[in-house]
């Protein structure tokens, strides 16, 4: 009886750790959020368990059979299209329930996209603060002003058919001049980084709509020193 979160890797299949391997390979059942996309991964390291589809549209519904099944004493690998279960993907609403009926959970450590991001970004990494997606209609302006003075370093993810027009809206609320950096397609074979402030940015991608998963880097608000004159 036992949950394990497996990082799958962002692109790269060879970003995949020994254990994770291994942890798939002795489980009952892998929760998976496609099936096509997972079986190549799976196919790859001569993974054959059986496959649930686990997802956004159907994670409520069948939470409950879920936690029957690990009750009874089977043990559970959840792995998404890309990265850690649970950022910006499904695994919240299972990991809370194995918890409230004492069904011991373990997380490996392995691939996201956005701590290779904001590393070579070049952009503060000491202090950060991630908002995945932000709203696409209700609620985005009232966030983007509730953004605009947070001094830690920004983490956003973005689609490529929004990032012009998000850009545009964040270089209009935090400013023109805001050093941020896109990354785009990590580690895979068309990966780019690039850096400049928000207006540059906006610009550039408003008139090359690129392609593949965006991860946003944006410097926090910087105060201006007062200088107090002494009379």
């Amino acid at each position: 009886m036992r949950l394990y979160l497996i990082p799958s890797p962002i692109g790269n299949l060879g970003d995949i750790t020994y254990r994770a391997v291994e942890v798939l390979k002795k489980v009952d059942v892998i929760l998976c959020e496609d099936t096509r996309t997972s079986s190549v991964l799976l196919k790859h390291y001569q993974i054959n368990k059986p496959l649930t589809p686990y997802h956004q549209h159907n994670e409520h519904k069948i939470l409950e059979h879920l936690i029957e099944q690990l009750i009874e004493g089977k043990t559970f690998a959840l792995i998404t299209d890309a990265g850690t279960p649970g950022i910006s993907d499904p695994g919240f609403l299972l990991v809370r329930a194995c918890i409230r009926n004492k069904i011991p959970v373990e997380c490996l450590p392995g691939a996201t996209a956005f701590l290779p991001a904001i590393i070579q970004s070049g952009i503060p990494s000491n202090r950060f603060v991630f908002e995945g997606f932000l709203p696409i209609k209700k609620g985005k302006q009232t966030m983007l002003r509730k953004l605009a003075e947070e001094e830690r370093t920004i983490i956003l993810y973005e689609s490529p058919h929004r990032l012009g027009k998000t850009l545009n809206e964040l270089a209009i609320a935090w400013g023109a001049e805001r050093q941020a950096a896109v990354c785009r397609e990590l580690t895979k074979m068309f990966e780019e980084t690039r850096i400049g402030t928000l207006s540059e940015l906006s610009l550039y991608y408003t008139t090359n709509t690129p392609k593949g998963e965006i991860v946003l880097i944006i410097e926090g608000y910087h105060k201006q020193n007062e200088i107090e004159s002494d009379d």
